[in-house]
This record gives C-alpha cells, sequence and structure tokens, in this order.
C-alpha cells in the first residue's frame, strides 16, 4: 500500500491519533522558529494542518502534502483559523517538489522525515530549496546510532508501509546530506525517541 493511499484512509482519524499527544511540542518548534516577518516558510507534509494555529503571523508559508484528503481538511483549518499568516497550500510530494532552488528561509518539518520512503532523498530536496543560511527545524522519531532497538526495527518493517518508519537514524540520513551543519538537537518525548533538531545550511 502507498503511503498517498494509507494517508487517505486515515485522514478522518488522524487528529484522533495524534493531535493531543504533538500539540504542546508542535507549539513550542514554531516558538524557536522566531522571529519569520517577510520570512518564506515552507511546511512539508502538513497533513491536516495541526501546526497552523501556532504559525506567527508576518511569515509568507507554503504547506506540502502528498494527500488530498489531508489537504482538504488542512483547507478547512485554514479557513476556520483566527491567524493572520499567509498560508498556501500545495499537493505535492517531498521527495521532488515543484519549486526552485533557494526560495525558502526556513523549513518546519514535523513528523514527516521519518515518514518518507527516502528521508535521505527528502533531505536533500529540502537542501535545494532552502536558501544559504536558512533553517530546517525536525521533530521526529529517530533511534541513536548503534541502537540495536530490535522491537522498533520489527514494528518498521510493517509500518512503513502504512503510516510511518521506527527505523530512521537521523545520524545516517544527514551523513548523506552535504551543506548542513546541526544547530541544536534536543529530546522532546518517550526518553528521547522523539528529538527537535535544528539544521542550517551552510
Amino acid at each position: 500500500m502507498s503511503l498517498k493511499h494509507s494517508y487517505t484512509l486515515i485522514a478522518p482519524f488522524y487528529e484522533a491519533l495524534i493531535a493531543g499527544g504533538t500539540q504542546r511540542i508542535r507549539r513550542d518548534s514554531w516558538l524557536k522558529a522566531g522571529d519569520v516577518s517577510n520570512c518564506k516558510v515552507l511546511i512539508p507534509g502538513i497533513g491536516t494542518g495541526l501546526d497552523i494555529p501556532f504559525l506567527p503571523n508576518g511569515g509568507r508559508y507554503t504547506g506540502f502534502d502528498l494527500t488530498p484528503a489531508m489537504l482538504a481538511r488542512a483547507e478547512r483549518r485554514t479557513a476556520q483559523s483566527k491567524s493572520n499568516c499567509n498560508l498556501v497550500l500545495k499537493l505535492g510530494d517531498i521527495h521532488a517538489l515543484n519549486e526552485a532552488d533557494e526560495q525558502f528561509d526556513l523549513i518546519v518539518m514535523h513528523l514527516i522525515l521519518a515518514v518518507v520512503p527516502s528521508p535521505e532523498q527528502a533531505l536533500n530536496e529540502m537542501l535545494r530549496v532552502l536558501k544559504p543560511g536558512g533553517r530546517i527545524i525536525i521533530l521526529d522519531k529517530f533511534l541513536k546510532p548503534g541502537e540495536r532497538a530490535f522491537l522498533r526495527r520489527l514494528i518498521s518493517l510493517l509500518m512503513r508501509h502504512i503510516a510511518t518508519r521506527t527505523d530512521v537514524v537521523f545520524e545516517e540520513v544527514l551523513s548523506k546530506t552535504e551543506g548542513l551543519q546541526v544547530v541544536s538537537d534536543e529530546p522532546v518525548l518517550m526518553n528521547g525517541w522523539f528529538r527537535r533538531i535544528e539544521l542550517q545550511r551552510v
């Protein structure tokens, strides 16, 4: 089953499954983003738009998702939002975006890098569209280098075809991307399985 198909099926239940457990850490990411006035901000894998209530005013946002069913919910959330943010929603695959090089000042990836089939390709695509000096904020679940985590790796064999991967080692992904340096790396949930990582293009 493709991710597009599985997330079409999951879309009606997605928020009930993860919204409550992730709202605080989503909000904290946007607080860490700081002042985004006049910045172009990319939100790949925007899903149903759970980030929308936390978007700082003044930014120019572009949200991508692979699944029309998820985007339809994001569109409804945008219409209901009291935020004055400028948000454009687009259908697209973050492995290959229909965007020119070096377009965005900031990219915020919430629970997407460990979902896609090729996190290495996705991160390289983010690097392509990021301006020199631009930042990427990543929030996701990652194994530590050398961590055996037999159960998580076993679960991933099934889950990667339905909703997400549980075997991604961030350091391995980053090693296949040239031009990004780690600015910060902090545990945020489940004893450090979930981490918030900030990168900068150098």
